[in-house]
């Protein structure tokens, strides 16, 4: 029995070794992202005769 236990203690060994380890660092400097976004947008307004006429400023709606 103490054979056993004596030649199975170096195997234990053996094999905690070889567990592998994680390790997270927290980086010295803060992360910076810089984004370079260009927004274009075109808007479209499509008006009906008549309601253009309702609209123009010679109505005196607005």
């Amino acid at each position: 029995m103490w054979p056993r236990l004596i030649l199975s203690i170096p195997l234990l060994l053996l094999i905690a070794a070889c567990t592998p380890r994680v390790e997270l660092a927290v980086p010295d400097e803060p992360i910076n992202i810089n984004l370079n976004v260009k927004i274009e947008h075109d808007i479209y307004i499509r008006v009906d005769k008549q309601l253009d006429a309702i609209i123009n400023e010679d109505s005196g709606l607005f």
